[in-house]
């Protein structure tokens, strides 16, 4: 039987079109036995294809096509020797500045198959023929190919370079090419693409091209029967610790164990025991000792961490301070972490302060080292606008065309909408797509997912025992670090265990907000031995749903869920919650699929009565009141009402949140679906619960990752109930939340701080709080270079205040324009006065050299008129992006009165009433209704506080052209009450002012 052993997936980056799973089921129906995978300069998608292959019940051959400018070859593994030294030879490609390949192929030929037409490269080997083919591929000078094996004295092997499967497949190739190249479609050459004969052809077919040299056929056949096909990906990959052997390692594991649990627990009762010996007893059988030996290392390298993930649901990693939760007391399910099915290696996620991150990768490079260490990768593909943007780019295009046409699908486009979904969207109401725009959208929905190139992980990194480079290809990230060619499912397939390090800005923002705390109030807090949650102004402050600025609760969403179960006046129902237990089930239940339990969720948590879905699972809902909001719910409810074992019941979760894996959960389901038949659930249940099931596809979390947030945020919330001035500074100078600066400076406001302005005197460069001030630091000064920011300080603590302008530039030497951008934010207004704003800049123009710096000199100054006050807010907005000195809506205080708006603070008052109300956009979110309608939730704010705004389809059809731009908004609707919590349901909405 005929095998193709050169085949391109979409991990062929910017040439092949189709994925592993497509290309294996179509060698299938083909009736073909076996295929190779032979992606170009890498084995991107390899553990992919395995198991693509083997669920397509045919047998995987690896290989990859080495390809250069001057030579190519098609090489694939004979072995496990032959699959290392592939795995060497790509890395070097990719990392050698003066690779090349004949000399890669001799050096690495151990256990490869050569074959390629390339003359040159062939007569490198002529010598040394063994395992050395021609490669002859129909539509690519075949006879040249046979005549160089005649002359060579070379066996031909029969390949097609397979990249298409349907006719269609040339077009969509092309405008992949074209977009790699960055030329339009009109002036791509025939040569950069493949041609028609490179399909998966039949074997019928191929046996069609070759009736001159039926060995080629059979070459083929005998190079598939002798590589291996058997591949195993499941041991696992990992480095002991120190010098220990696997008894000595799980020796001094249990020993930091027992001492971390002292330190944790003090006495140590029955039920932790057992807890501890029966999570070090599946570590040591599993051979994980150096693995949790090696995570604690790592994690001791900071002085804040949060070890978060599943992994916090180990006592040991609790023990060991991997992690910070303690998993006996709030019920934490170790069997979603570790479980005796479990082949996997685990996996666990440390949060670093953001910008320590790059010192612990630093120290792990140099602790394992270079040759055994590298980061995980980002597959990068093609997905969003990015994709409708390059497509219509080879298109031609015009840039104002496609920056058009982007924006205006911001808001809702997915790499997979039809043109036919974008064209009845109502931002296209009343406009049809031309053909080119309804050709592009078809295209772009194709692309999704063919890989593009790699970056950087955030934060997964990869030790071996040996060298890296045997396992997988390694590149270089544009910093230098080694990088895998695996994503993290790829990775953890293979073996290779993953550790994540990760930034985390709250955890900056908590280690600087208690930095500040100590030094303006002299005030030290102990970071371990903190617990937020007992202090009566935290607990107010979440229960009002003040939680701008807090990690993991300031999105609208769950500030909104957060009011409606405890409201304005909480019912003694609600009081009387855990409200750390309240937080990490509330924190979960927010994502997209499980809007429709989260109303009823907030109902049974104030006092609604409620029955099981099904009695079988009233232990397994019952602390999250009858709603499966945890991940490992999903492994709890297929055990306890399928019958499922905890390894199934974990499978059934991961199979959930994977896209490509829509077979195996359909056998997944219907498995689920006889076991609980047969456990006696009517089928109306089931399907109820399996509803439940399905919410969590796309994005979900488990109780140990929520729990481990949820700490951090009361840490966060601790902070900003009882020091906002040195919070909200933390928060808006490590920048990367959810809202702007713009939004944090309103919260600011509402928390009762004065906003003081940059200042050259008063200013460090980031924002600093006390008491009840807040200023702006000079990182908020668009434009200013951070050296003259860091000479400005510098000068300043060495030397003083500075008295004057002209003693600023007697002491400091930076850019004229430096200096200009500084007086146009009235940094110099406490030491000149704002009049004198305009004089300061004349004399910078005047004392300016050719090179931009200033003289000493002090040249005679006119007299300039000062700046009214509209150029001096102008002057602001363009300096630091934003009005500091006043909410913005002031400026339109005189229009907005006449048209006697509520306030936002009263909005309660007005519950079931129509009403006018101005507000500024903060953020917004577009969803689907049921019907699969557009509509838009879009958070405002007035001068008093912010409002929830919502724009239900019918009104989002008329209206949203106009929403989501940063000005001030007249809105009017009905104010709809839930719990004592208002919301504004919009009916009409227009720009305040059409003028400013």
């Amino acid at each position: 039987m005929f095998c193709h052993l050169h085949t391109h997936s979409a991990f062929s980056p910017n040439w092949g079109i189709h994925s592993p799973e497509a290309l294996c089921a179509a060698a299938k129906e083909m009736g073909m036995v076996s295929l190779a995978l032979t992606d170009r300069n890498g084995l991107y998608a390899i553990p992919r294809f395995v198991n693509a292959a083997r669920e397509a019940g045919i047998a995987p051959i690896i290989g990859s096509e080495a390809v250069t400018p001057e030579h190519r070859a098609l090489l694939l593994a004979r072995n496990e020797t032959g699959y290392a030294n592939l795995c060497r030879l790509v890395s070097d490609l990719h990392c050698r500045k003066d690779f090349n390949l004949p000399s890669a192929v001799s050096q690495y030929r151990n256990g490869l198959i050569v074959i390629s037409d390339d003359r040159r490269l062939l007569w490198h080997f002529r010598q040394d023929i063994e395992n050395i083919f021609v490669e002859l591929s129909p539509g690519h000078s075949m006879h040249t190919a046979l005549a160089t094996a005649r002359e060579l004295k070379l066996p031909p092997v029969a390949t097609s370079r397979a990249v298409f499967l349907q006719p269609g497949d040339l077009h969509l190739q092309r405008v992949l090419r074209a977009i790699h190249l960055n030329t339009k479609l009109s002036r791509l050459k025939s040569e950069e693409c493949a041609t028609e004969s490179d399909s998966l052809h039949h074997p019928e077919k191929m046996a069609e091209f070759y009736p001159h040299c039926p060995e080629a056929l059979e070459n083929t056949q005998r190079i598939a029967t002798g590589c291996r096909t058997d591949w195993d990906f499941s041991r696992t990959i990992f480095p002991a610790f120190r010098d220990y052997d696997d008894d000595g390692a799980f020796a001094e594991l249990e020993r930091r164990a027992r001492e971390g649990a002292l330190w944790r627990y003090g006495a140590i009762d029955a039920r932790t025991e057992a807890r501890i010996r029966k999570e070090l007893g599946l570590i040591r059988d599993k051979g994980f000792a150096h693995y949790f030996l090696v995570v604690e290392e790592l994690s001791k390298r900071s002085e804040r961490t949060c070890g978060r993930g599943s992994a916090a649901a180990s006592v040991v990693a609790f023990c060991l301070g991997i992690t910070h939760v303690d998993p006996i007391k709030h019920n934490l399910f170790f069997e979603r972490f570790l479980n005796e099915g479990r082949t996997d290696p685990p996996d666990i996620d440390i949060d670093f302060p953001w910008d320590e991150r790059d010192e612990i990768l630093d120290f792990a490079f140099a602790r394992y080292g270079a040759k055994r260490t590298a980061m995980i990768a980002n597959q990068v593909g093609f997905k969003g606008r990015a994709a409708l943007r390059e497509v219509a780019k080879v298109y031609g295009l015009s840039a104002t065309e496609i920056k058009e046409m982007t924006e205006r699908v911001s808001g809702f486009w997915k790499a997979d909408q039809t043109a036919g979904a974008v064209a009845v969207h109502p931002l296209f109401q009343g406009e049809a797509l031309s053909k080119d725009w309804q050709d592009i959208i078809t295209l772009a929905r194709k692309l999704k997912g063919h890989l593009r190139h790699l970056s950087l992980h955030c934060g997964g990194i990869v030790v071996v025992p040996d060298e890296i480079r045997k396992y997988v290809p390694v590149e270089l990230s544009r910093k230098g670090l080694p990088l895998i060619q695996w994503e993290k499912d790829q990775a953890e397939d293979s073996g290779l265990v993953k550790i994540d390090i990760l930034g985390n800005r709250s955890l900056a923002v908590i280690r600087d907000a208690m930095a500040a705390v100590k030094r303006n109030c002299g005030r030290e807090i102990d970071y371990a031995s903190w617990e937020p949650y007992s202090d009566e102004n935290t607990k107010a402050l979440i229960r009002r749903g003040r939680t701008i600025g807090v990690f993991y609760l300031e999105s609208p969403s769950i500030r909104l869920l957060l009011r409606k179960i405890w409201g304005e006046a909480p019912v003694p129902q609600a009081l009387s919650l855990d409200i750390f237990e309240v937080l990490v089930q509330a924190s979960s239940i927010i994502r997209p699929a499980a809007n429709s339990f989260m109303v009823e969720y907030a109902a049974r948590l104030r006092g609604k009565a409620w029955d099981p879905l099904h009695p079988l699972l009233s232990e397994v809902l019952n602390e999250t009141y009858g709603i499966a909001i945890y991940q490992e719910q999903i492994t709890q409810i297929a055990m306890a009402l399928a019958g499922f074992s905890a390894y199934d019941g974990d499978q059934l979760r991961k199979i959930i949140s994977k896209k490509h894996k829509e077979k195996k959960l359909a056998q997944y389901r219907q498995l689920f679906f006889e076991g609980a038949c047969n456990n006696g659930v009517p089928k109306k249940t089931i399907e109820a619960i399996w509803d439940q099931i399905m919410s969590f596809a796309g994005y979900s979390f488990c109780k140990p990752h929520s729990a481990s947030y949820t700490l951090l945020s009361g840490k966060s919330a601790w902070l900003k109930a009882n020091h906002p001035a040195e919070f909200m500074a933390a928060v808006i100078s490590n920048q990367g939340g959810y809202y702007s600066t713009f939004a944090y400076i309103s919260e600011s406001r509402r928390l009762g701080l004065e906003i003081l302005p940059p200042d050259i005197n008063g200013s460090e460069i980031h924002y600093t709080g006390c008491g009840k001030n807040l200023r702006v630091g000079l990182m908020q000064v668009q434009g200013l270079k951070a050296d003259a920011a860091e000479k400005l300080l510098k000068e300043r603590n060495q030397g003083g205040d500075f008295t004057s302008f002209s003693n600023f530039n007697r002491r400091v030497r930076i850019d004229c324009s430096d200096a200009a951008r500084l007086v146009k934010a009235g940094c110099f207004d406490s030491v000149e006065g704002m009049q004198k704003r305009p004089t300061l800049l004349w004399q910078l123009l005047s004392q300016q050299n050719n090179e931009g710096h200033l003289f000493d000199v002090n040249p005679e100054t006119p007299v300039v008129s000062p700046y009214d006050e509209k150029a001096v807010l102008r002057q602001e907005i363009e300096s630091l992006g934003f009005l500091v000195s006043r909410h913005p809506l002031t400026l339109y205080r005189d229009e907005w009165l006449r048209y006697r708006p509520i306030k936002a603070i009263e909005m309660i008052n007005h519950a079931g009433k129509s009403v006018t109300m101005v507000g500024w956009w903060i953020t917004t979110k577009t969803v689907e209704d049921k019907h699969g309608r557009p509509m838009e939730f879009i958070s405002f704010e007035d001068t008093t506080a912010i409002f929830d705004a919502t724009f239900f389809p019918e009104v989002y059809k008329k209206f949203c052209r106009r929403l989501s731009q940063n000005r001030p908004y007249l809105l009017k609707g009905l104010i709809k009450e839930e719990f004592g919590i208002p919301t504004l349901t919009v009916r009409w909405v227009t720009f305040l002012s059409e003028e400013r």
